[in-house]
This record gives structure tokens, sequence and C-alpha cells, in this order.
């Protein structure tokens, strides 16, 4: 080993889901939403001036901060934007989590952030969930550098109810808690409502999933006006600018069409729902989803038989060998109605067969 290289932070990498280069395939294995943009993200997007390229884009983000504010009925100086959530929540962890103490998060949960943790060397403990796959807030009751979990949870998709939600927050006022609600407009209530009774509260949401703009990296937190300066100030230390000019534009679109976030959303939910149910006729069984994708196990055949043989007919799903307890589950990202029977009549035959 070179001298240079001893000095090199080496960290396990985040294996994000796989991104099929052919175009016909179903992919149903990164949760991303199957409906386009709003109109509105299309025409900002086609009218865009290009001449704005050559100029640095707003540092603070102002327009699209303020339509965020606007759609929580917030003040401007509760949100904080980045380019995606994890963007958000990586400067959330270099910004609040600086203890010696570990932070908390689930076991089985979303897999970036113990990469985080371990490349801002933050200690860190994995909370195991109980064997029903469910956070308990009993076991974030212990003396900690930090919380964080989402809710819905990834990959298995449970809901903790709102007042479960408050419970872990008011358990532990001296440390910060993040709830990571990517997938909260598919279901549940959101602790955005919290954040005014808490000082000790963030909530993250992303533009990726029910807003239909995964492509764009748009993210944000809300939280009291001296969490989100804390938030800026490492911002504006690290990046000045980190969103471009064209996302900012696109961004401010899509959030102010309320009217097809809700219409797509409601779809996505109408076809989840019709997909648990198919799901169970075949012997399936799953926690009862309430974001965009089901975490599934079948009652006979391993999820990794499963998963090969859907790939070979351009069927994409998600399957995770690690960790152990979840091997034998896939997640399976909700499309159209179309894709969902294609998946549908696909594993009638083969479970047949």
């Amino acid at each position: 080993m070179k001298n240079w290289e001893k000095n090199v932070r080496k960290v396990e990498p985040y294996t994000p889901g796989e991104q099929p280069k052919n175009a016909t395939v179903i992919k149903l294995n990164t949760n991303e939403n199957p409906y386009p943009p709003a109109k509105g993200v299309y025409d900002a997007w086609k009218n865009f001036d290009v001449d704005k390229l050559r100029l640095y884009p707003d540092p603070a983000i102002s327009k699209l901060v303020e339509k965020i504010a606007d759609f929580y009925n917030l003040k401007k100086e509760q949100v904080f934007v980045g380019v995606g959530s994890d963007d958000v929540i990586a400067m959330s962890f270099l910004t609040f989590f600086n203890s010696n103490k570990p932070i908390l998060f689930p076991d089985i949960t979303y897999s970036f952030y113990d990469v985080w943790a371990n490349m801002l060397r933050i200690p860190y403990e994995q909370v195991p969930l109980t064997k029903d796959f469910e956070i308990d807030p009993k076991d974030y009751k212990k003396d900690c550098g930090g919380i964080i979990f989402p809710n819905p949870n990834a990959p298995t998709g449970a809901l903790l109810p709102l007042e479960t939600v408050e419970t872990i927050i008011k358990n532990n006022k001296e440390v910060l808690v993040i709830v990571d609600e990517a997938y909260i407009d598919f279901g549940g209530e959101s602790a955005t409502g919290l954040i005014n009774k808490y000082d000790n509260v963030l909530v993250v949401q992303t533009f990726s999933k029910s807003r239909s703009m995964a492509g764009a990296r748009i993210g944000f937190a809300i939280g009291n006006e001296k969490l989100i300066k804390y938030l800026n100030d490492v911002k504006y230390s690290f990046n000045s600018y980190t969103m471009n000019a064209m996302a900012i534009e696109l961004g401010v679109k899509a959030i102010e069409d309320r009217e097809y976030f809700e219409q797509t959303r409601n779809k996505i939910i109408e076809t989840r729902e019709w997909t648990k149910g198919e799901l169970k006729k075949l012997g399936f069984s799953f926690k009862d989803s309430m974001s965009n994708f089901i975490f599934a196990t079948h009652e006979k055949i391993p999820a990794k038989e499963l998963f090969e043989a859907l790939k070979k007919e351009n069927i994409y799903v998600r399957y995770f060998s690690n960790p152990q307890r979840i091997s034998n589950y896939l997640r399976i990202s909700i499309g159209t109605d179309k894709q969902m029977k294609i998946l549908i009549d696909f594993l009638k035959k083969y479970i047949e067969k």
C-alpha cells in the first residue's frame, strides 16, 4: 500500500437499485413514480432560458423554498432545500450528529444511514425491528447522540402512527430526531405538524416519489428556524450552489400543481391496494404497506428464485440478500395498472407451473 493510501477514507458504499438500459423493461425496483411530472414542469423545461446557465443559481433557492413553505403553511425560515433527500439527510448528519454517543436507527431500514455514519465517523447503533418488522418506541428510549428513522419504513413499508412518532421525539428531547418521510404522501400522517411543538424534530421529504421528480434531485427538510439556520450555515460552508437553476424552476412548477399531485398519488394508492389483493391470492404475505411499494414473501417459492424468473421476463423488482432476516423478501414498486397486471399474470403462471 502506498503511503497516501493509508490516509484514504474507506467506506462500504451504498448500492442503489439496478438501472437497466433497456427501455422496454417493467421497472419496479427503485420506487420511482410511474407517471410523468405535472404539465407545468414540462412547460418550464421547454421554455427554460438557457442563458441562465452561465450564471450561478440562487444559493438560497428562494423561489422553491417559498413555494414549499406555502404548500405546508410554514414560514420560509422553516424550510431547507437540498439536492434530493439524500443530500438533505447527509447535511443533517454533518450538522447535528457530532457527539461521542451513538445515533440510533433501525437494523432494517434505508441502507444509506450506516454509509453516512461510517463516512462521517459518527458512532451508531442499529436497533432491531420487532419480529413483525415494526419499530418499537421503547427501544429508542435510551441515551444516544440522535435518532433517524423512515416513516413509512423502507424497505418494509410499515407505517408508525403519528402518536408513536411523537413518543419517540418526546422521549429524546435532548437530541435531534430526524423523521425521514420519503413515502409519507402514500399513507399516514406527516410529522410536520410537530415542528412547532418540539424544537428537536426535523422532517425530511422528497420530490422523487410522489411528485415524479427523481431525476431532478430535489429534497427538503422542515423544522424550527434555529435548526434550519444551522443546516444552512453548514451548507454554505460546504457548497453554496447546491441546486442548479433548471431544477429550481422545475421544482417550483411541480409543487404548484396540487391537483395533479393528489391525482397521481391517489392513483398509485389505488393500484397498490389492488396489487395487495392479487398478491395475497397467490400466497404472498407482507406488512400493510403505506408506501409506493410492497415488501412481500411467498409461502413456498424463495424470493431469489422469483427475482431471477421475473428478471428473465424483463420485470425488475428489488431483492436484498442482506440482512439475513429479509433475504426471502422482494420489494415491488407500484407501477401503472398495466405494469402491475403484467407482473401478476406472470406470477400466476409461474406459481401454477
